[in-house]
């Protein structure tokens, strides 16, 4: 909660004397006071960042300054200087060291060089001082700023002498101690009006952002060499303000009011086998779905209604951003369900099946058709009921690690043959039967993956971790697999319907009707009827959904990242993709993420342990198999 005062500051002001007496506590201070000012600092650090509001408009340097951990808003020098010298005295008691870092907008994007051959440089000054602390953190902020992009425009860093500075705009501050002042054209603006540029505005409160923490690490490492930290990006906040909350529930309200699979899949396929049967496999059967509770329209004005403008934060402004176009295309898509409209959607959610994947699954079912291989013995199959007693001993199983892990399972009548995770709750189709060593192994996908990082998810504080970050699930389904082998349950079988999948998925987006990506299957792959029918009807459910290909893309994405030394820790912590590790990896040096509640119970065993090793080595999905 934010306290307020109306008066400006001075020293000897109460609010400012209670806040100086908070940080010498060690505890957080965030208080606003008269002239639009602010003081927010979530723990001791050895900087301020400030930006003087004064008459002028300058919300990006406002931005940049209140992404930070510690910083102060105040309307203008003589407000701002005895609340840094208050602030300067505690942290340099503490600390031993001190840097103020205001940041400015230049009054126009007055371009240096004027001869360029295509758009201009923009300008961005950094002024400092003469000390060797100053300069360093000098040097590290034009460093950074150099490599903006800035929309067809680069960057002209300058660094500026503070005694030496000519130009009309004076540096405001007059400090005694350390500081650097950051100035910038604002080119986020269109020439000659005040409309912004959204998508620039953003990459320049990122960039300069970042720039300010790498000059803070800069300066701390020159003052001294045992105040270092695994990364500059650690100097970033440990406190979450109430609008990231606000945020947060509300896109997790929006995400779980529907269940994306659930709104495409069939409740039909029993029946639908049977008609497709009875055409001699010649014609598209009727396929019939849930009616929607959903109004998308509603549901979508609440998801842009959404306000990111006040996260102060960077890092989870794009997180989030990234989460509300993923869900507005997932609405798109229940809204176009069985239209071509459908399947175009669905390319721009989970992409086109690529040449290189492709030619994989290629090579998988060429290596594994049935004429290259040796029958098997037909196994034991195990009914709804025993894969619904399993599953409910793994989940008390992982209940005993944590109680909040509180995963229901349901046996139901209206999906295809199968296990889904919907939420916190496995769903299992009544006609499920599986083969006997394959229970345990699919298990292991659903509640040992899904289930796990959704409740894992829920305990980080972040919904959205649950809900899963945009683009997670090709990863997701990726290690879902994988944990299936180190359970020692990958089979041939198995193999050769991921790669089926990858395979049918490019005919559909090629115009494939389902009778024709059954023959596919069954006459050009070698697939039993029934089975050819179930990958055909999972491809084209909805209208033609390309989510299948994503299972034997993650599961690459992950060999690779194991092949290159990579972890799978942070994977357990919620719903996330390789692409995330540098954000999970911030969030937890700042102290906003843990360690994950619950781990996968599949790891504990001996032989998973030594499968992950040698995937560690490097393999392909064939020495899965014959591992």
């Amino acid at each position: 909660m934010t306290e307020r005062s109306d008066t400006p500051a001075d020293a000897n002001e109460q609010w400012l004397v209670e806040a100086i007496a908070r940080l010498k506590d060690g505890r957080a201070v965030r208080r606003d006071f008269g002239g639009g000012g602010r003081l927010h600092i979530d723990r001791l650090l050895p900087f301020l960042c400030v930006h003087l509001v004064g008459d002028r408009h300058q919300p990006v340097a406002r931005d940049i300054a209140q992404a930070n951990a510690a910083y102060l808003l105040a309307p203008d020098e003589e407000t701002a200087t005895p609340v840094i010298a208050a602030v300067g005295r505690v942290i340099e008691e503490h600390l031993g060291m001190f840097l103020v870092l205001e940041f400015a907008e230049l009054e126009s994007d007055d371009p240096p060089v004027r001869d360029a051959p295509f758009l201009p440089p923009f300008l961005i000054e950094v002024v400092t001082g003469a000390s060797a602390a100053e300069r360093a953190a000098a040097n590290a902020m034009i460093e950074t700023a150099s490599t903006i992009e800035g929309k067809f425009r680069t960057p002209h860093a300058a660094l500026v002498e503070r005694a030496r500075e000519t130009r009309a705009e004076k540096v405001a501050l007059r400090l005694d101690c350390p500081y650097l002042t950051v100035r910038f054209a604002p080119i986020y603006c269109e020439p000659g009006t005040r409309r912004t540029y959204p998508q620039l505005r953003e990459r320049l409160i990122a960039s300069l952002f970042d720039a300010g923490l790498r000059a803070v690490a800069a300066f701390a490492s020159a003052r001294s060499d045992a105040f270092r930290l695994p990364t500059h990006r650690a100097f970033g906040r440990k406190a979450f303000v109430d609008a990231v909350v606000r945020a947060d529930r509300g896109i997790d309200e929006i995400a779980s009011s529907f269940d994306f699979l659930l709104a495409v899949t069939p409740i039909n396929a029993d029946a639908a086998w049977a008609e497709f049967s009875s055409s001699g496999f010649s014609l598209s059967p009727r396929l019939y779905y849930r009616p929607l509770t959903l109004q998308i329209e509603m549901a979508k004005r609440k998801l842009f209604s959404l306000n990111f403008e006040h996260l102060e934060d960077p890092l989870l402004y794009a997180l989030y951003r990234e989460k509300q176009q993923e869900v507005d295309l997932q609405l798109s898509m229940i809204s176009a369900r069985e239209t071509r409209k459908f399947v175009e959607l669905g390319r721009a959610l989970y992409g086109p099946v690529e040449a290189g994947l492709f030619n994989v699954a290629a090579e998988i079912l060429a290596q594994t058709a049935p004429e290259v291989r040796l029958p098997s013995a037909p196994d034991y199959k195990r009914d709804c009921d025993y894969i619904r007693e399993r599953a409910q001993a793994m989940i008390s199983a992982y209940r005993r690690q944590s109680p909040d892990f509180a995963a229901s399972v349901e046996v139901r009548d209206d999906l295809p043959a199968g296990l889904l995770v919907s939420r916190g709750q496995l769903l299992i189709a009544r006609s499920s039967a599986l083969d006997a060593d394959r229970v345990e192994a699919l298990l292991s996908h659903e509640v040992g993956v899904h289930l796990l990082t959704y409740f894992n998810g829920s305990a980080q504080g972040l919904r959205i971790l649950r809900s899963g970050l945009a683009g997670y699930e090709g990863m997701q389904e990726g290690l879902a697999v994988f944990a299936e082998y180190l359970s020692a349950g990958m089979t041939v079988d198995r193999l050769r319907v991921l790669a089926a999948r990858v395979i049918g998925c490019a005919a559909m987006l090629d115009g494939a009707t389902l009778p024709e990506t059954y023959r596919l299957l069954a006459d050009d792959h070698g697939f039993a009827k029934a089975e050819a029918f179930n990958i055909a009807l999972r491809i084209h459910r909805g209208g033609g959904l390309v989510k299948d290909a994503i299972y034997l893309r993650g599961l690459l994405q992950l060999l690779a990242h194991l092949a290159e030394g990579g972890s799978l820790e942070p994977f357990w912590i919620g719903k996330i993709a390789a692409s995330h590790f540098g954000a999970i990896q911030e969030l937890s040096l700042r102290g906003l993420l843990g360690a994950a509640a619950v781990r996968p119970l599949f790891l504990d065993d001996v032989n998973a342990r030594d499968r992950l090793e040698r995937a560690r080595k490097g393999i392909t999905p064939l020495d899965m198999v014959a591992d």
